[in-house]
């Protein structure tokens, strides 16, 4: 099997290109000529160079593969345009499927997001849960799904959707200031911590993903793929205190100046194209439930996490300590 990966010099398309080497797949991963690509270059695969807004580009680099891995996505960039995000995550997704379609690959995996679900009324939430997208990168993620799925049902296109939920470990900077702030004791805990937090460890992630694109039951589903269980905010924040060798968190103020704040940054900064310090999509951590249920990942593909989220914590810290980006541990 020959594979395309999307978004291959990203944190998750890395992992994924290796998680199919190491499975027996020949891959070519699709970067964009800008892209860094220090971490790939050693491994034995092909790369395709382009952009997936150009159709010439994107046809020739599906051309001649067996499955599409299509993990690159705009995401969270506050201080980009609405735009934008509809130029990658939708008119992209349909220049990937429309070349797809016409070479006959054999199966297409699209990563879209938990977000779609919004805040969950009901945890935790099945693939089934309402669809209530509440930022631009959700809406054009599930916009995304729907095109995959459309053509699925009208071109017999093999598709699979996978809904990761927060994805973190080695490699992945995102959380960093989570877990900088927390060891200089600087984190403030808005609300109190109750809300339901969930994440997925990478190489879990980009398990589920594979088996998803090789089960034949597959085609034309949706699966929500998440760690074995979530837990609390305040829970997970201790969690990485505990890694660190410093207090849980002390300050817990309302959230309410927070969400305020975050409104007036987000209306000043985007107009003038500058990362707003808070914005909205921000806050959300503070406020909505994220917990899912990952039955229909196990029952159907088989997938089992492997990284409980105290080790998954323990990695991360370790690999932000090696690269410098933390402190050493304190000594208890």
């Amino acid at each position: 099997m020959k594979a395309l990966v999307t978004g291959a010099s990203g944190f998750t398309g890395g992992y994924m290109v290796r998680n199919l080497l190491e499975h027996g797949y020949a891959v070519r991963a699709f970067v964009r000529p800008q892209s860094v690509l220090s971490a790939l270059q050693h491994l034995p695969i092909e790369f395709a160079y382009g952009d997936l807004q150009n159709e010439r580009q994107v046809l020739d680099a599906v051309d001649g593969v067996d499955a599409v891995f299509h993990i690159a996505a705009l995401y969270r960039a506050a201080n980009v345009p609405d735009s934008a995000y509809w130029a990658v995550n939708v008119t992209g997704t349909a220049n990937l499927l429309k070349a797809a379609h016409a070479v006959g690959v054999h199966r297409f995996l699209h990563c879209s997001t938990c977000g779609v679900h919004g805040d969950i009324k009901n945890p935790p939430a099945d693939e089934n849960a309402p669809i209530e997208p509440e930022d631009i990168y959700q809406t054009t993620k599930y916009e995304g799904e729907k095109l995959a799925h459309h053509y699925h049902a009208n071109f017999g296109l093999p598709v699979t959707v996978v809904r990761p939920v927060g994805i973190y470990g080695p490699g992945d900077t995102r959380m960093l200031k989570l877990y900088r702030s927390i060891q200089k004791q600087r984190f403030m805990m808005f609300g109190g911590g109750q809300v339901l937090y969930h994440l997925t460890y990478v190489t879990d992630t980009v398990e589920g993903f594979r088996l998803a694109a090789e089960n034949e039951k597959a085609v034309g589903q949706t699966y929500i793929i998440a760690g074995e269980s979530h837990t609390t905010l305040k829970a997970f924040a201790n969690m990485v205190a505990e890694e660190l060798g410093v207090r849980p968190p002390q300050w817990k103020p309302p959230v309410w100046p927070l969400e305020i704040a975050a409104q007036v940054c987000e209306k000043i900064c985007v107009p003038l194209r500058l990362q707003p310090p808070i914005y909205p999509r921000r806050v959300h951590i503070f406020t909505h439930d994220r917990a899912f249920d990952i039955s229909k990942a196990k029952r159907e593909l088989g997938y089992a996490p492997h990284v409980g989220m105290k080790e998954g914590v323990h990695r991360t810290a370790n690999w932000y300590i090696e690269k410098g980006h933390l402190n050493m541990r304190k000594k208890a």
